[in-house]
């Protein structure tokens, strides 16, 4: 399992423009499976674990709105000069935290990316 990690986070440092960061943390405890950062002072696994919160807060949202059979499957929060995605697992088991910069980042192409391994991490943690 850790190889396949270390070649996710490989891949996507490689192939993502304005790669930052990665995190996969199991969303009911917060436990990081795997972080990975191009950025020295940037930590993937404190900001995935209050992102955490964020995934949470949201579907709590969508049980209290009564919005039966609708799942929350990601959350792009855009900053002045990154933008975060959380991708969330189809089981809602864990969440993919990735950072990127907003100025290099091709959003079309990381989203491709995620989801080619979204399926593969699933069936493996």
């Amino acid at each position: 399992m850790s190889d396949f990690l270390k070649q996710f986070g490989s891949d996507l440092e490689k192939n993502v423009p304005g790669f930052i960061a990665v995190s996969i943390a199991e969303i009911q405890t917060g436990m990081s499976y795997f972080s990975l950062s191009a950025v020295a002072d940037f930590d993937p696994e404190l900001a995935s674990a209050f992102n955490l919160e964020v995934v949470k807060a949201k579907m709590n949202a969508v049980s209290a709105l009564g919005l039966k059979n609708q799942v929350v499957s990601d959350i792009m929060i855009t900053l002045s000069s990154q933008i975060h995605i959380i991708d969330i697992s189809e089981n809602n088991l864990y969440m993919i935290y990735l950072a990127v910069d907003s100025t290099k980042a091709n959003l079309g192409m990381t989203k491709a990316t995620l989801n080619k391994y979204k399926k593969e991490i699933a069936s493996k943690l």
